[in-house]
């Protein structure tokens, strides 16, 4: 559950009974707030905290990160982009922080499925606890794996999501794993990156190439001064996606 006290100050804890530490505030049971309905309040060290139910974007701002992510803004568009929806099972190539593995998990919900594979085990870890802690464990398979010269292992993927170094390395194992009319969608950094990923899918037959870049501005509204704010989300990487055919 989610606790958030005035002034905006949130807190993500395991909706569960027993002593649980806040950094810099101390320690809570939440006993006796389970079963109480989302809006409700419970009041601690002097102060009153609303319970509500977290949501996607809650769950990626408590995120422990030890890897650098794919961003909400580039994780919510490879979803459009890979076709990613409720019941479907989808792979993952590079675990990192779990960011990434936690938007698929919620995207395909409880009938759905998310492989998760990472060769490095300290990352695999990392991505694994965050997945615990946001409570979608349950729909998430991880597997200590180099997807570059082991492939994955699966077939009949809807969908395969690379965040890799190489990933034109692994695009001949992600066909293989997806089903026909089934999307790879890849996240780069570089141009150089970008140029060979995607002769890469052209050359292994996938269909419907194509990359883009997303930029965030956010915006300062007043009366009488709205205006863009200095400040921007700019590059973090380069989207493609690619469609398997026959």
């Amino acid at each position: 559950m989610l606790l958030r006290r005035a002034g905006g100050e949130s807190f993500l804890l395991r909706a569960s009974a027993g002593p649980q530490s806040l950094p810099d505030l101390g320690v809570l049971d939440l006993g006796p707030a389970i079963g109480t309905a989302p809006g409700g309040t419970i009041r601690w060290g002097g102060a009153d905290f609303r319970i509500l139910r977290p949501s996607l974007s809650d769950l990626l701002a408590h995120l422990k990160r030890r890897a650098q992510i794919v961003t909400p803004k580039d994780a919510a568009h490879l979803l459009l982009l890979a076709g990613i929806g409720p019941g479907q099972r989808v792979a993952e190539a590079g675990s990192g922080s779990g960011a990434l593995t936690i938007v698929l998990a919620w995207a395909v919900g409880p009938s759905g499925r998310v492989h998760s594979f990472d060769r490095r085990a300290d990352f695999l870890e990392v991505a694994r606890t965050n997945v615990v802690a946001s409570g979608l464990g349950e729909r998430v398979e991880f597997a200590e794996r180099d997807v570059a010269t082991a492939g994955f292992g699966l077939e009949a993927l809807d969908a395969v999501l690379l965040d890799l170094p190489e990933p034109w390395a692994v695009l001949a194992g992600a066909r293989h794993a997806l089903r026909p009319g089934g999307h790879v969608a890849t996240y780069t950094p570089t141009y150089n990156q970008l140029e060979r990923t995607v002769r890469a899918l052209r050359e292994a037959g996938f269909e419907e190439v194509r990359s883009l870049e997303l930029l965030e501005r956010a915006l300062h509204v007043g009366e009488g001064g709205t205006r863009p704010e200095f400040e921007m989300l700019g590059h973090t990487g380069f989207l493609s996606v690619g469609r398997r055919g026959g």
